[in-house]
This record gives structure tokens, C-alpha cells and sequence, in this order.
């Protein structure tokens, strides 16, 4: 076996069985949706079910987490998103400002808690 492919190939992976099936289904619910109108029930439910989900997902990240994660202790990453959402709302409602500032709490708030 090649020595760039031997060292790449679980990456390869990742790109083949993690990505490529999923950009499809985002691309043909893109097509899909192209004649919808946005203040259509149908698009109003399935926003409101896709940010159920992301919420659900981010707090189990946050009340269960595991790895690396899980030795910054609750009120510190409990803080780090209440910093990243007062940034959110402060700086004209910036996703890029909560998310920076979220994760430099969690990383001082880290740094200085950790287990």
C-alpha cells in the first residue's frame, strides 16, 4: 500500500461514509425547497423541529459530555454558553461572536477549573 494512503486512509473514510452521504440529502432538500415559500407551515415546522434538534443536541454536549469536555466542570461550561449567547445578543445577533466568545470562556474558564 502507498505510504500517503496508508496514513490518509481513515480520513478518506471519513470524506466517503461521513460526508459525501450527507451533502447529497442536503443538496436535494436544497432543490427541494427552492419553490417552497419560507412563511409556509411546512417550513416554519421543519425549522422549528431542525433548531429542536440542535438544542437538544447541544445540551446533552453540555450536561453529558464526555472526552475532554468532561474535565472542564458543569458551571464552567454552563458559563461559557451564557457568555457566547449575551455576546450573540450584544453584538448584532452574530453567530460568530457567541461562538467566539463561548469558547474563549470554556478555554479560560478550562485552563483555570479544570479537574
Amino acid at each position: 500500500m502507498n505510504p500517503v494512503l496508508a496514513e490518509y486512509w481513515p480520513y478518506l473514510m471519513l470524506i466517503v461514509v461521513g460526508y459525501l452521504p450527507n451533502e447529497i440529502w442536503r443538496v436535494f432538500g436544497l432543490v427541494l425547497a427552492r419553490g417552497l415559500n419560507e412563511d409556509s407551515e411546512i417550513v416554519m415546522w421543519s425549522r422549528a423541529v431542525a433548531t429542536a434538534i440542535l438544542a437538544g443536541v447541544i445540551a446533552k454536549l453540555i450536561l453529558f459530555s464526555s472526552g475532554a469536555l468532561d474535565t472542564v466542570p458543569l458551571p464552567v461550561r454552563i458559563g461559557a454558553v451564557a457568555c457566547g449567547f449575551v455576546a450573540y445578543l450584544l453584538i448584532k445577533r452574530s453567530a460568530l461572536a457567541g461562538v467566539v466568545a463561548g469558547l474563549g470562556a470554556l478555554l479560560i474558564g478550562g485552563s483555570l477549573f479544570t479537574h
